[in-house]
């Protein structure tokens, strides 16, 4: 009776693509727990669009990056419309490409989006029977891996600078989401088998954020859910959601994931050019700004009111800085918004060294080191094989020794000169990157790098790769490409 019940567990996780645990999943963003590091092996280094292609298949449009399960390929997308365009979530499979189901999701409130990201920029994630798909304009949905839909929790509406940008993960059956936004921001956790909330936790001292979070399991204790905030690190309990340990000093807006080795994480962030070190833009209390544009006499500093020509009145100047400091969006900066303009223009861009873990207000005794140069504006660094890797806008990629911070090589990425939104991935013993314009950059896995191989794709490239054992699955914006050797 015991063997008629193994050998039943064991058919039904392979039927459904259940064995996560195998090098050629990579089950939500940036692969297991978010790092963009894989041991898949046998990946194809010269491929190009009628070159090294397994297969082809045309999909909608969508910035999201897929995830995998033995079987599947969970996709995000959207119609091209961009007037009335419809929201998707999409299986292929797997080994042909062959597209098993397409499923429409409500397009029940249409929200906020600036420059280059879409309706469908979250990845969705999977256990590897059924997937967990979000999209701003509607929440949250699960499909079981037959594209029957299990549950919906519709949220929202949501208010991000730049529109949602952070991508659900799972973890210990929950479904955790962070909301980092301008009014009401929170941390949610969804039960992953019914849809239903199980808790969530406000975080009042967030503001627009777009970071996917990563986690780490002490020795002691419950596992903690690690978010990269604006201005801050922090780290909260998988139980509840309670608030443990934080580390300030990041960047005002926070888009990169974390990579994190077995005591340290490291993360980079960008908020404007402004907020390079020792070129912040010097600002004035509320009292003061008030006398100085507040021309109505209404309280507030209006969108029409900013007339000047200093440099804090251009920071300050509609469709630049001001939108991004108008919380509320109603065309008024009150106490509060600019509270949050100064805290903004005094922050730093810059990489980070953190020690994990400890109790409350880490930030005098966690950083390890920092590096105050330019960084990259999306791209997150990725840890590999000892050596930390960081592609900056513009084809810079820079590798660091992650225990000093020392620069162990610089250099421009030759053919691939252009922005990066796609996160490096390292594998095989190289780190892949994959510029805007389609270029796939390949470089060998070590402090003095060296140039692999260059190739180009015939559209633009958005999605993180994913390597699997002997294929590398590359999104572009019209299609889903199977490389192999």
């Amino acid at each position: 009776m015991l063997k008629m019940r193994v050998g039943l567990v064991v058919g039904l996780a392979f039927a459904l693509g259940a064995s996560l645990g195998a090098s050629d999943n990579w089950t939500r963003f940036r692969g297991p727990n978010g790092l963009g590091v894989s041991n898949a092996t046998n990946l194809p280094v010269d491929f190009g669009p009628t070159k090294g292609v397994r297969w082809k298949t045309t999909l909608p449009p969508g910035h999201s990056s897929p995830v995998l399960t033995n079987s599947h390929i969970f996709l995000t997308a959207h119609s091209p419309q961009k007037d009335a365009y419809k929201l998707f979530v999409l299986a292929l499979d797997r080994k042909s490409g062959k597209p098993l189901w397409q499923h429409e999701v409500p397009r029940v409130q249409p929200g906020r989006r600036e420059n280059v990201n879409g309706p469908a920029s979250p990845s969705p994630v999977t256990d590897g029977s059924n997937v967990y798909a979000f999209f701003q304009d509607f929440g949250l949905i699960s499909y079981t891996a037959d594209g029957k839909e299990r549950w919906r929790l519709p949220l929202g509406p949501f208010n991000m600078f730049y529109g949602f940008g952070a991508s659900p993960i799972l973890e210990d059956g929950l479904i955790i989401l962070p909301v980092d936004q301008d009014t009401d921001p929170y941390l949610l956790a969804v039960d992953a088998k019914t849809g239903k909330q199980k808790w969530r936790v406000s975080r009042p001292h967030v503001i627009s954020g777009y970071s996917t979070p990563t986690i780490w399991r002490p020795k002691t204790g419950p596992a903690q859910i690690i978010v990269p905030e604006s201005f801050q690190l922090t780290a909260y309990s998988m139980v509840d959601g309670a608030k443990l340990w934080w580390v300030r000093g990041l960047a005002c807006e926070m888009k990169s994931v974390a990579s994190i080795d077995s005591d340290t994480l490291y993360v980079n962030g960008w908020g404007f050019g402004q907020n390079q070190a020792g070129t912040q833009v010097p600002t004035v209390d509320f009292a003061t700004g008030l006398t100085t544009y507040d021309a109505n006499k209404d309280g507030f500093v209006g969108r029409d009111e900013i007339n000047g020509t200093g440099t804090m009145d251009r920071m300050l100047r509609p469709n630049y800085g001001f939108d991004a400091f108008d919380g509320n969006r109603d065309g008024k900066l009150d106490t509060k918004d600019w509270d949050t303009f100064r805290a903004m223009l005094a922050a730093e861009n810059g990489l980070m060294a953190i020690k994990l873990g400890g109790s409350g207000d880490m930030t005098g005794t966690a950083v390890k080191w920092r590096y105050l140069r330019p960084v990259p504006q999306v791209p997150s660094t990725v840890l590999y094989q000892g050596v930390l890797y960081m592609v900056n806008d513009s084809g810079i990629l820079l590798s660091f020794d992650p225990k000093t911070g020392n620069i162990l090589k610089q250099g421009r990425l030759k053919g691939a000169i252009d922005k990066y939104f796609a996160s490096p991935i390292g594998a095989d013993g190289k780190i892949w990157l994959a510029s805007q314009d389609g270029t796939i950059s390949i470089v060998t896995a070590k402090g003095d790098w060296e140039m692999v191989q260059v190739n180009t794709l015939d559209d633009e490239v958005f999605a993180t790769p994913i390597p699997a054992d002997g294929e590398l699955f590359v999104r572009t914006r019209s299609a889903l490409y199977n490389f192999v050797k």
